[in-house]
């Protein structure tokens, strides 16, 4: 692999009917939601793995139990239970635990729901750490969809209003008060709203994905 000192965490809930894309149910039933959830965790899995740019983890929620998991696991993917109380503290935890294992010095954390994430962005996440103490992939709804760092930093995860627009600008504050240089990625978008839908198949079919 091409960045053998680095993990790319992908963070995953299971594909179970009515806990996943649950915004998207005006137009969707639980069921397609779910599938739909399965689909894009699979898009970006099976990215990392044809990559070959770094050590892989998959970090499940609510457990490691679900078949879908286990498919990754047998493709070579070691498994991880989630731990914490919001996804902060379960991002905190994830990384304080990959970070440093066998050599480890970078670790990236990716969400499962961005359809223009790929292997090129994964790269110049990764080479932007070469040079930076963090990276941050912004989205569109003022969060981000990835961010790693060449040590973990607690404060940056701890008291955050999560699920606001201000999550992404705010960690860029945090680590410039810690002295840490950032380097922002262009622009993510998820697939949250209905109107991302006909978004994400324009996107996709563009793409040849």
């Amino acid at each position: 692999m091409k960045y053998p000192d680095s993990k790319i965490l992908v963070f995953c809930k299971a594909p179970l009917p009515g806990t996943v894309n649950t915004r998207l149910l005006p137009v969707l039933s639980a069921s397609e939601a779910a599938s739909l959830h399965e689909k894009l965790a699979r898009r970006i899995l099976d990215c990392c793995l044809d990559s070959k740019l770094a050590n892989i983890e998959l970090w499940c929620s609510p457990d490691t139990s679900h078949s879908f998991f286990h498919e990754y696991r047998d493709r070579g993917i070691p498994l991880f239970q989630q731990q914490g109380a919001d996804i902060g503290e379960r991002m905190c935890h994830g990384a304080l635990h990959s970070l440093g294992d066998g050599g480890i010095e970078k670790v990236m954390i990716i969400g499962t729901d961005l359809p223009t994430l790929d292997s090129d962005y994964l790269e110049d996440a990764l080479e932007k750490l070469v040079d930076h103490d963090a990276v941050l992939g912004p989205a569109e709804d003022g969060g981000y969809g990835l961010i790693g760092f060449k040590q973990v930093r607690p404060e940056i995860f701890k008291n955050m209003a999560w699920s606001t627009d201000e999550v992404c600008a705010e960690t860029c504050r945090r680590l410039d008060s810690l002295g840490d240089s950032c380097s922002l990625l262009p622009l993510l978008w998820d697939v949250d709203r209905p109107g991302d839908l006909k978004r994400m198949t324009r996107h996709l079919t563009q793409s040849g994905q």
